[in-house]
């Protein structure tokens, strides 16, 4: 029997995971097309955590673009590449412990990537 989770749920960090796929999740976050090439793509909960990856590696590439700004560049990038490595603790955090929560800031937008 398997238990879907509403998006209410999802957004309170109120759905856990029976643990078995918390490293291809964990996997999932830190390079997000890994899972996709094993038997892991079909569980939902390394799914949410692979929609999760693709969203925190836009958001480092868009860090990575912020260096060509002038003057305070280098700054802002520096300071994007801190905010997302911690929120990548976080989310390694919450998948360890079979959680399913969105990362913080960046985490609403994985909704929108349907695979």
């Amino acid at each position: 029997m398997e238990q879907t989770a509403t998006k209410e749920e999802v957004k309170k960090g109120a759905v856990k995971s029976s643990g078995k796929n918390t490293g291809m999740a964990i996997a999932g976050l830190i390079i997000f097309f890994v899972p996709l090439l094993t038997d892991a793509k079909d569980d939902p909960f390394v799914k949410f955590y692979v929609k999760q990856g693709l969203v925190l590696f836009i958001c480092w590439l868009i860090s990575g673009f912020l260096v060509y700004i002038p003057v305070l560049g280098g700054i802002l990038s520096q300071l994007a590449s801190l905010g997302l490595v911690v929120i990548l603790i976080i989310g390694i955090i919450a998948a360890s412990n079979g959680e399913q929560k969105p990362l913080p800031v960046i985490g609403q937008y994985a909704d929108r990537f349907k695979f």
